[in-house]
């Protein structure tokens, strides 16, 4: 039954959304190099606007993609073993927008990596800049899509990674904040 449905609804991105914008900017969206600017640019604002505690960030986000690509990858999906859609026979063919990948599918390490990380920069930035926190997760769910649209994974595969990242990088999120303290908390200046 939930196997059905998921079959249905990665049908229904994969190749019901196709329309030549998606096979332009969402097979970009989920390309590692894409973001390397983004990434940078985190690293420079944290070290600008709070300095010490702002390496303790780029720390931090390193231990909680980290954490998270790990567990997705060695907790779920060598249990799991559940097959790409993009290598199984499905009775709908299945639009391959970039290269399958020989891994498993649940769960989605794009997926439970960037929402890992929406969420500890989320909490970690959200109290000083809320109109962040809503763009993070914004952010993370477009590439969590892109990974349907592509055809590499599951809705559900995505989900579950969503998941997962989410409550890692809250985890990550409450030791920073209970070890080190949040970013503004003894005199820094939040920018931007």
């Amino acid at each position: 039954m939930i196997s059905a449905f998921d079959t249905q609804l990665f049908h229904l991105i994969n190749s019901g959304l196709s329309n030549p914008v998606f096979d332009l900017i969402l097979p970009l969206l989920r390309d590692k190099y894409t973001w390397i600017p983004l990434y940078l640019f985190f690293i420079g604002f944290f070290f600008y606007s709070f300095g010490k505690k702002g390496g303790w960030i780029v720390l931090f986000t390193i231990l909680t993609v980290s954490t998270s690509d790990m567990v997705s990858n060695h907790g779920f999906k060598k249990q799991f073993k559940r097959i790409r859609p993009c290598n199984t026979e499905l009775a709908q063919p299945v639009i391959k927008r970039v290269s399958c990948g020989s891994g498993y599918s649940f769960t989605s390490n794009h997926a439970a990596n960037h929402f890992a990380m929406a969420t500890f920069w989320a909490f970690v930035l959200g109290f000083a800049r809320k109109k962040w926190f809503y763009w993070f997760y914004v952010w993370a769910a477009s590439i969590a899509l892109a990974q349907v649209y592509v055809g590499v994974h599951y809705p559900f595969d995505v989900i579950g990674g969503g998941i997962l990242g989410t409550l890692i990088g809250w985890t990550y999120f409450r030791l920073f904040k209970k070890w080190i303290g949040l970013p503004g908390s003894s005199g820094e200046v939040v920018s931007l």
